[in-house]
């Protein structure tokens, strides 16, 4: 069995091994592959696996050989699957790797605004402790999480790990979800999703991005927010339309928020948040995680096991 890697970088950028990946099969990593590139790197291959590298109904056609396409990632958009369905390839993605990691960086977003550790640590760096009158100083609102009421966006794997972490810094959750408030914990509650912007004190966005969550946050729904309101996106870029939060932080419709994905990665150096007020964006790095990673592997390869076994699990293209 030939394998190809046409991204490998990002899941493991020295860290982790391939090994059990390579006893498989024929193995060639590739760090990135361009686009133009994918079909030549992928010729003759029987399994490819990608991250970002997009997969689309021409790259399928110019690749008889090929019988799997592995997604190293929960999302799996880079891939035509119809096109991959017709012609019976299987296309695997990775559930729920880090789960756990993301539901961290949604709070690591929240506490960052919250506390503002790194500002006045590095303020007492810049020697303004040593020459304070008093015996502590503070310059930005210090917010207290206990009591404050989370909306969830998504109650997902993802949605509950944020949830337990809330309910242990004494947080009241409400959720917008599909689920049916029988579906949900009893110390959940379900809003409707006029009700959980409107209510909430912070916003933690973990749905799927669809034609219908598209922009689900946009000028309309941050002037429904309060005004000491946080916005925290973890899940995909695209369910916030970027100028419109960057002039209602600018603009003080809501007070702050945390960010890990936006709708073009790397984003463009025009981007209205890179320079938006109170505007904390990381670089796509909640999945990132070794423990995170290092489960990625560890499915990425039952994944291809099961295929080879004749009992594909995860896939996406039934």
């Amino acid at each position: 069995m030939k394998i190809v890697v046409l991204d490998g970088y990002g899941m493991n950028p020295g860290d982790l091994s391939w090994d059990e990946l390579k006893a498989l099969g024929d193995c060639t990593i590739y760090d990135r592959t361009s686009a133009a590139d994918v079909v030549a790197r992928s010729k003759d291959a029987d399994v490819i696996l990608t991250n970002k590298v997009e997969i689309n109904a021409e790259v399928i056609a110019a690749l008889p050989e090929l019988k799997y396409i592995g997604v190293t990632a929960t999302g799996y958009n880079v891939v035509d699957v119809t096109a991959a369905k017709e012609r019976g390839i299987v296309v695997t993605n990775t559930p729920a790797y880090s789960t756990i990691s993301v539901a961290q960086m949604a709070f690591a977003h929240i506490l960052n605004i919250t506390q503002n550790v790194a500002h006045h640590s590095n303020e007492v760096k810049n020697g303004r402790w040593t020459n304070s009158e008093d015996f502590c100083f503070w310059d930005t609102p210090l917010t207290e999480l206990s009591g404050l009421k989370l909306g969830i966006v998504g109650l997902g794997r993802t949605g509950m790990a944020t949830a337990r972490v809330a309910f242990g810094f004494g947080m009241s959750v409400c959720a917008y979800t599909s689920k049916s408030q029988l579906q949900l914990p009893p110390e959940i509650k379900m809003m409707t999703k006029e009700e959980i912007f409107t209510e909430c004190d912070i916003i933690s966005l973990h749905c799927p991005l669809t034609e219908e969550t598209r922009e689900l946050v946009d000028a309309k729904r941050l002037a429904s927010m309060k005004p000491t309101a946080i916005l925290i996106n973890t899940g995909r870029g695209s369910l916030i339309n970027e100028q419109d939060l960057a002039d209602a932080l600018n603009k003080g419709v809501i007070y702050a928020a945390g960010l890990d994905v936006l709708s073009s990665e790397p984003p463009r150096a025009d981007n209205p948040l890179l320079t938006a007020k109170n505007c904390f964006i990381t670089p796509h790095i909640a999945w990132a995680t070794k423990a995170s990673r290092v489960r990625l592997m560890s499915i990425v390869v039952e994944n291809i096991k099961a295929y080879s076994a004749g009992k594909p699990v995860n896939n996406v293209a039934k």
